[in-house]
């Protein structure tokens, strides 16, 4: 709770508002969020895109992302960053897509795989990270992780 209560006062003495968008933590994220007290001061929702058609039709993520580079990659997680923060009106907004397991991974995308996406105004970025464990544990592992990202590029906001 210590990385989401400085989120919030950052978001706060900002006048932010946040968005996510989520696909292999599927709404883990936003249910962070909202566990914080005060949250509806600065969070505006969350969707879960964990069909590349809902990535596409909702988010507007490219379809030709989606063909070029996945689901799970960087480009996508950005596409979806940008998706989730306009279509809430959102100054910020975070966004995972990942291969959470059992099954699903390949030799270029092992099960374990997330890229996360964080956009704080204009600046945007994406991280690659890998997790080990099982399900949920990936996914547990990744949203801790999201956020902490998301804490950093707020802390650069002086700057942006």
């Amino acid at each position: 709770m210590k990385t989401l209560a400085q989120i919030a006062r950052i978001l706060s003495d900002h006048h932010l508002c946040l968005a996510t968008a989520e696909s292999c933590t599927g709404g883990l994220i936003a249910s962070q969020i909202v566990a914080f007290p005060g949250a509806s001061e600065f969070f505006k929702g969350g969707i879960v895109a964990y069909a590349d058609d809902i990535k596409r039709r909702i988010l507007k993520v490219p379809a030709a992302t989606l063909v070029r580079h996945g689901a799970v990659s960087a480009a996508t997680v950005r596409a979806m960053a940008r998706g989730a923060a306009k279509l809430y009106k959102c100054d910020c907004a975070v966004a995972v897509s990942g291969i959470a397991g059992p099954a699903g991974g390949t030799p270029q995308k092992p099960v374990g795989l997330v890229f996360i996406g964080v956009a704080v105004k204009s600046y945007m970025s994406s991280y690659r990270c890998f997790f080990k464990g099982g399900r949920a544990h990936v996914r547990r592992q990744a949203t801790a992780r999201a956020l902490e990202l998301f804490l950093g590029a707020l802390r650069r906001i002086d700057t942006l």
